[in-house]
C-alpha cells in the first residue's frame, strides 16, 4: 500500500513514517510541508492513502479539492481540533478517519490499517462475499436532540429479545449523557463502555459479559459512563472491538449512537447492518435530516441501509410524511405514533412500554418494527398461519 504523509511537523513525519514501515507492507513517503504546497504524486503515481495533518483553514480547502479530484484515494486527517464544523466538512469530502493532535504513531498505524482493510473489501466486492457474523447490528441515531431515540432503541432491543428467547445487546454510545439503561431497568450496572475500553487489550467474551447487566431476560445492557469526562477515553478502535465481539455473542446488537457525529459514532455506523435515524415532523428536524442524509451519501452508505423513523407522529401535524419523503428523496418511512401517557409511564418507571401498555399504538408499532427484523417462523403443512413470534398480541 502506497502511503503519503503530508505534515509541516518534521518530528511527526519521521515518527509516523517509521511506525508504518515497521509494520511491513507499506511504501511510505513523507513530505514536510503544508498540504496546499505539496504534490500528491509519489514518483509520478498517486498513493493509495494520504495522511494529512492540517494546521490552517486553507489546508481544509485543499483537502476538499483533493478528495473531490481523487475519490479513489483514501484520506486520513489529523487535525488540532475535532470541532463539528471541521468534522462535517471532512465527512462530506469523503474522509473516513479523523485523528486529533497530538497523535501517537500507534493511532496512525491503526487508522491506516483500517483504511487498508476497507480498500481490500472494495476490491473483493460483492462477487465473493465473506460469511458475516451471525449477530445483526442496528444503530439508532438522533437527527436532533430530544426526538426520543433512546426510548426507541431501548424498547426495540427489549422486543427483539422476545422475553429471553433471543440474545440482544443494548450498547449506549451516547458517551457524555447516555441513559439507555434507565429505560429498561433501575440503571445500576456492573460496568460501562469506558471501563471496557480501559481493558481493551484483554477483551474477550467473559470480560464483555461481566461488564454488561442482564436488565431483562435475554437483554444485556452495556451502559455509558456515569461521568461525562470518561467518554473521551473511548475511541474508534474500542468501538470496533466491542461491537465486533458483541455481535458474535448476540442475535442482535442495538446501538444508541446519540446525536453527535464523531469517529466513535462513525465506527458504529460503519459496522451497522441498518441505520435508523430518528426525527420528528417539524422543520428543524427535517432540515437536520437532510444534512444527515448528505453525510450518509458522502460515506457511500447504500440507500437500503438507512431507514428513517418518524417518532411521535401525529396525522394532524403541519408537515406530512409525504412532505418528508419528498425532502429526503425516499419512498418509505417508519412511523411511531404519539402516545404521551404510555411513553411517560414507561420512562418514569424504567420499564419497557410493552410491559406498561401492551395495547398502546406505540407498542404495536414497535412490535411491527421488531417483527420485521426477526427471522420468519417455520411453517407447517395444513396451517395457513402460525402463532406469531410475539404471542397473540394484536398488531
Amino acid at each position: 500500500m502506497r502511503v503519503k504523509i503530508v505534515t509541516p511537523d518534521q518530528a511527526n513525519a519521521r515518527a509516523w513514517g517509521d511506525a508504518l514501515r515497521s509494520q511491513g507492507g507499506f511504501d511510505v513517503k513523507e513530505v514536510v510541508s503544508a498540504l496546499n504546497e505539496a504534490s500528491i504524486a509519489i514518483n509520478g503515481s498517486r498513493p493509495d492513502l494520504v495522511l494529512v495533518q492540517t494546521t490552517s483553514p486553507q489546508d481544509i480547502d485543499t483537502m476538499e479539492r483533493l478528495c473531490g479530484a481523487h475519490p479513489e484515494v483514501d484520506v486520513v486527517l489529523v487535525s488540532p481540533t475535532l470541532e463539528p464544523e471541521i468534522l462535517m466538512r471532512a465527512l462530506r469530502a469523503g474522509v473516513r478517519e479523523v485523528l486529533q493532535t497530538p497523535c501517537e504513531p500507534a493511532a496512525v498505524v491503526a487508522a491506516v490499517i483500517a483504511a487498508q482493510g476497507r480498500q481490500m473489501r472494495k476490491r473483493v466486492g460483492s462477487a465473493n462475499p465473506e460469511p458475516g457474523p451471525a449477530g445483526q447490528v442496528l444503530a439508532l441515531l438522533s437527527c436532533k436532540g430530544g426526538c426520543g431515540t433512546t426510548f426507541v432503541a431501548a424498547n426495540l432491543a427489549h422486543l427483539l429479545s422476545q422475553d429471553g428467547r433471543r440474545r440482544v445487546a443494548l450498547i449506549d454510545l451516547n458517551l457524555q449523557f447516555g441513559d439507555a439503561a434507565l429505560f429498561v431497568s433501575d440503571g445500576r450496572g456492573n460496568s460501562h463502555v469506558a471501563d471496557v475500553a480501559r481493558h481493551i487489550d484483554r477483551l474477550d467474551a467473559s470480560l464483555l459479559r461481566s461488564s454488561m447487566r442482564e436488565a431483562l431476560p435475554g437483554l444485556w445492557v452495556l451502559a455509558s459512563p456515569d461521568d461525562p469526562a470518561q467518554g473521551v477515553e473511548v475511541g474508534r478502535e474500542h468501538v470496533r472491538r466491542i461491537v465486533g465481539l458483541a455481535r458474535e455473542m448476540h442475535d442482535h446488537v442495538v446501538i444508541d449512537a446519540g446525536r453527535a457525529l464523531s469517529p466513535v459514532t462513525l465506527q458504529a455506523l460503519d459496522m451497522a447492518d441498518r441505520i435508523y435515524p430518528v426525527l420528528q415532523l417539524t422543520l428543524p428536524f427535517i432540515r437536520d435530516s437532510q444534512r444527515l442524509r448528505d453525510v450518509f451519501r458522502s460515506l457511500d452508505y447504500p440507500e437500503d441501509k438507512i431507514q428513517w423513523i418518524v417518532n411521535r407522529h401525529r396525522k394532524d401535524g403541519e408537515f406530512s410524511t409525504d412532505d418528508l419523503k419528498k425532502a429526503l428523496g425516499v419512498r418509505e418511512l417508519i412511523t411511531l405514533p404519539s402516545h404521551y401517557e404510555a411513553v411517560a409511564s414507561s420512562v418514569n418507571q424504567g420499564v419497557p412500554v410493552a410491559q406498561v401498555a401492551p395495547a398502546s399504538p406505540v407498542t404495536r408499532a414497535l412490535r411491527d418494527l421488531a417483527r420485521g427484523l426477526l427471522p420468519s417462523p417455520p411453517t407447517r403443512a395444513g396451517n395457513r398461519w402460525l402463532t406469531g413470534l410475539f404471542g397473540a398480541t394484536a398488531s
